[in-house]
């Protein structure tokens, strides 16, 4: 069984690899910056390789860009308060200076990995299945797209359903998006919510994990409230925090905000 510690020290790991640094930089009391490069091992979904990445585990801030940008990664880890990196208003000044570059924020994100003292399989009211890539086929569908990602269908190993008289009523899957790490996201019908339907899959997911010598992990918007508070209920907690920034024609910028005319 693994500890607290050694789950750490594999997102150190997983990080190190997809920032093409080491992973002591997250540790260091003073900001990092290294030049971008493709790395095999990355993370499926992040793109390879990095315009303009930023994560901090709490110690400092570790940055990988391109060689344009690594001034303006500098000046940012180094003047900003540490606690307030992904805060408004430093993120609008980030911005700013981006879009002289041609570049826009494109995502933030908190990350969380298990606490083994309080992780359990939590009991749901209704009945659950372990679920495995070949149950996944008919189930590519809009209510289940936080627990399953048809873009990258092989990567979804592993699931956990939970039924309503033989109907699916939520659904937590992960993705092995890279070699030690499985990433678990979740979705839970409408009309069943606010009963511990997310938490009892999450946490029974990430205890078939850990069975497997995985480690699993969960992400979460800053601003997804619910999706935090199921991560603490889970057994989660935070872990590390990341800023990308791309190619602004890159970004599909899908809402109109406001009326025209």
């Amino acid at each position: 069984m693994m500890t607290n510690r050694q789950l750490l020290d594999t997102a150190l790991r997983q990080s190190a690899i997809d920032m093409c640094c080491a992973p002591e930089d997250f540790l260091r009391e003073t900001p990092v910056t290294v030049r971008a490069q493709k790395s095999d091992g990355a993370r499926k979904y992040l793109p390879q390789p990095a315009e303009f990445s930023m994560v901090s585990y709490g110690h400092n801030i570790v940055a990988a860009t391109a060689e344009a940008y690594a001034e303006l990664a500098r000046e940012y880890a180094a003047k900003v308060p540490l606690e307030y990196w992904l805060d408004a208003p430093y993120i609008h000044a980030l911005e700013k200076r981006l879009h002289a570059h041609g570049l826009s924020v494109s995502r933030t994100a908190e990350y969380w990995l298990p606490d083994l003292t309080r992780l359990e399989a939590l009991p749901s009211i209704y009945e659950t299945k372990l679920l495995t890539q070949a149950d996944f086929a008919e189930l590519y569908r809009p209510e289940w797209s936080n627990a399953l990602c048809e873009k990258r269908r092989e990567l979804d190993v592993l699931g956990v359903g939970a039924y309503d008289g033989g109907r699916l009523i939520g659904l937590a899957g992960c993705s092995a998006d890279c070699g030690e790490m499985w990433q678990i996201g979740v979705d839970v019908l409408p009309e069943y919510r606010r009963k511990y339907i997310a938490a009892a899959l999450t946490s029974q997911l990430a205890a078939e994990i850990l069975k497997r010598g995985k480690v699993p992990f969960y992400c979460c918007a800053w601003c997804n409230l619910a999706s935090a508070r199921n991560a603490v209920r889970s057994g989660f907690s935070p872990a590390w925090t990341e800023l990308h920034a791309e190619k602004s024609d890159n970004i599909a910028f899908d809402i109109q905000i406001g009326a025209e005319g």
